[in-house]
């Protein structure tokens, strides 16, 4: 299947820069905000944040903060009732959690892996648990896990064998035992039961480059989306687990390289992309 041609189905942003992080806001009051990360190989990066005017059917950008390097993954506050504060936390050399006014954003406070060095490991990917919104978990090589109450320390709960650098990190919304994380430069997506972590239950291979981006639905424990530098946004039911997965039950082909894709938590028939400077939203 296909969603090419389907109108009001897309929408579409151009950044005034390259979109490599991105994510949906949850907060029921904010229905169709994303944050957006700049991708400038420098160390002065941006943070946008955007909504659709649904009246216009045009994003617009709501606010630009400044952001030490490019981000790896951009994550809202798993907040579906609005009731904690409205928090954005994004990964790089540090991850940093950002409070959102109105007018302004500001550091709300900055989480060091590893404070026995003058250096750290960069943090590639990293996911907010939703069930308690005070833990996180976070790639950089080794998974650690986080917690907003105790600064002071990370814990590590899982390295790779091969010791492969973890490009991404997403948890099924679903079903917390499942686990999904690919290699840096790799074409294939890694599905892992954490009660057997060194034993992969599936693998989505169809891609034919670098797989760049994961999510998981969701309203489904089965479904997952993959998106590549082969243009495609492809669908996965897996289901069958854990006889293997062979072909995606839904593809999209976008016009570059996709760098990122994220399915709307609250709005569960959305998804976003992104590639080169655009962002779009398609109805799934």
């Amino acid at each position: 299947m296909s969603l090419h041609g389907k109108r009001k189905e897309i929408y579409k942003y151009e950044a005034p820069w390259t979109v490599y992080a991105m994510n949906w806001s949850v907060r029921p009051d904010k229905r169709f905000r994303l944050a957006l990360g700049s991708f400038v190989e420098e160390y002065n990066n941006k943070v946008q944040l955007v909504g659709l005017d649904e009246e216009s059917s045009e994003f617009i950008c709501r606010n630009t903060f400044d952001h030490p390097y490019p981000t790896t993954k951009l994550m809202w506050i798993p907040d579906t009732k609005g009731v904690y504060p409205d928090l954005l936390a994004t990964s790089g050399d540090y991850l940093r959690v950002w409070r959102v006014g109105e007018t302004e954003t500001r550091l709300e406070c900055l989480l060091n892996n590893n404070k026995n060095s003058d250096f750290c490991a960069p943090l590639t990917s990293f996911d907010w648990n939703e069930v308690d919104p005070y833990l996180l978990v976070g790639a950089d090589g080794s998974v650690r896990m986080f917690d907003l109450r105790h600064l002071e320390h990370s814990t590590i709960i899982y390295e790779d064998p091969q010791h492969h650098p973890l490009l991404r990190l997403c948890w099924n919304k679903q079903d917390p035992n499942y686990l999904a994380t690919m290699a840096m430069d790799g074409m294939e997506v890694v599905i892992l039961d954490v009660r057997v972590p060194c034993t992969p239950v599936a693998r989505l291979n169809n891609h034919r480059a670098c797989v760049n981006g994961i999510a998981w639905a969701p309203h489904s424990s089965c479904h997952i989306c993959t998106a590549a530098d082969d243009h495609q946004a492809l669908i996965w039911d897996i289901q069958q687990m854990p006889r293997a997965i062979e072909d995606p039950i839904l593809a999209y082909t976008a016009e570059g390289e996709i760098n990122n894709v994220q399915w709307a938590s609250t709005q569960p028939d959305w998804i976003a992309i992104c590639y080169n400077n655009c962002l779009e939203i398609l109805r799934v």
